[in-house]
């Protein structure tokens, strides 16, 4: 994509009016903090294509930790010591109530004019997931949910199409491991490790039997529910379908064991595709993906992800962060990344574009996915929500607690969080 062609198209979301004081400023310098999972060497595309027509401004990029909880806690002790250094950031699409609580963000109301109007052009979760309480606290950056990838070559050698369940893909990775004889190859690789990700996958069985963990405001957990969730995790490994060691596997983990060629079935999110594409994957060409399975007589279910762009209430630089952070919420920049990076786009005509699909063919199911994907509960208090599903999940799978037990343990906690 050429760098006129992406700014003409960005153009329209940047008025000069919601950029004041830019014209007559010397250069700024704008801090910006990602992670290295969300491709820096792309977002400096995108960078670079906007300090290119505003030459008084440029970025310094910063990268760090790859987890969703490492990065929160960077941004929570930078936000809460009130440091100017840090100008916009990346949030999780969890994140947006706890940082208007805390009022760590920059409302964005004023600045875009019309929210209403504004926000009605993205994908309805992510319009949702940035407004809290009427105030817009960031722009979504791009989408993300989770999927099943698997190996193509080997379910097409035993004749298998994608398992629509979870006991369809265990009597698939129990075909397929026995008629390779390879004893290095995992049937399932999923997070296991006491991480976010481990959140959703203890919530994809969950979700998928019909519940909620909040109904109408009101806190619905399910004891019995979420003792099957957590049996059918743990099954995968006393069935020797995923390893004993998955108790340690972060979503990073996962991702190089598949890319290695070493695991059958992979549950990961949508920034993994580009990478088992790439030169030094011994799966290039080899990768399916498909949604989730679901549970026996239940649905299929993913969880959505997602990033979103906000403006630090301590930055010195607001008005120039702000006209950024509108070019790089826009559907040009979605496409830049969608092309160059496989991230999934937060606007939904991005997902039928030609060239985003001559890249990305499996984006036009991806779409649907990502749009019906299931949001983990808003609440300023989601740290604590995390920590204790996350905690009980990965003691159930490193076998020092029940599954009953965990899930009691997970409604007397929950409880007085969320109730």
């Amino acid at each position: 994509m050429q760098r006129r062609s992406l700014i003409a198209m960005a153009g329209a979301a940047l008025p000069a009016s919601l950029l004041p004081g830019i014209a007559e400023a010397a250069t700024t310098e704008l801090k910006v903090f990602i992670s290295t999972q969300e491709r820096p060497s792309v977002m400096r595309q995108a960078f670079d294509e906007y300090t290119a027509s505003h030459k008084d401004v440029t970025v310094k990029l910063e990268a760090g930790p790859t987890t969703s909880e490492a990065q929160a806690q960077y941004l929570n002790t930078v936000l809460s010591a009130r440091d100017s250094s840090l100008d916009f950031f990346l949030l999780d699409v969890i994140r947006p109530a706890q940082f208007a609580a805390a009022k760590w963000a920059v409302p964005l109301n004023s600045a875009v004019g019309d929210v209403g109007k504004l926000m009605a052009t993205y994908l309805p979760a992510y319009a949702a997931a940035d407004q809290v309480n009427g105030e817009l606290v960031a722009l979504p950056g791009f989408a993300d949910a989770m999927f099943l990838y698997y190996r193509k070559d080997l379910l097409d050698k035993y004749g298998l199409k994608p398992p629509t369940t979870w006991a369809e893909l265990v009597d698939q990775a129990r075909k397929v491991t026995a008629g390779e004889k390879n004893p290095q190859l995992q049937g399932l690789s999923f997070q296991g490790a006491p991480i976010e990700g481990a959140v959703c996958t203890f919530l994809l069985p969950y979700w998928s039997a019909g519940h909620e963990l909040i109904t109408n405001g009101k806190y619905s957990f399910d004891v019995a529910a979420a003792t099957q969730a957590l049996d059918l995790w743990r099954g995968f490994i006393t069935a020797g379908i995923s390893p004993r060691t998955i108790a340690q596997t972060t979503t990073e983990d996962s991702r190089q064991e598949f890319q290695a060629g070493k695991v059958l079935f992979c549950v990961c999110w949508s920034y993994a595709w580009a990478l088992f594409q790439g030169k030094n994957s011994a799966v290039a060409g080899k990768v399916g993906v498909a949604k989730l399975p679901a549970v026996t007589g239940g649905t299929s279910v993913s969880c959505i992800g997602g990033w979103q762009w906000g403006v630090s209430a301590f930055s010195h630089h607001k008005p120039e962060a702000i006209g950024l952070v509108r070019f790089l919420s826009s559907p040009a920049v979605s496409k830049l990344l969608a092309v160059n990076a496989s991230l999934l786009p937060v606007f939904a005509d991005v997902y039928q574009d030609p060239e985003v699909l001559k890249v990305n063919p499996w984006f036009a199911e991806a779409g649907p996915v990502v749009a019906t994907a299931r949001s983990r509960p808003t609440t300023p208090r989601y740290n604590a929500v995390s920590e204790i599903i996350r905690t009980d999940f990965n003691a159930v799978m490193a076998g020092t607690t029940s599954p009953a037990a965990a899930a009691k343990n997970m409604d007397v906690r929950l409880r007085r969080v969320l109730s």
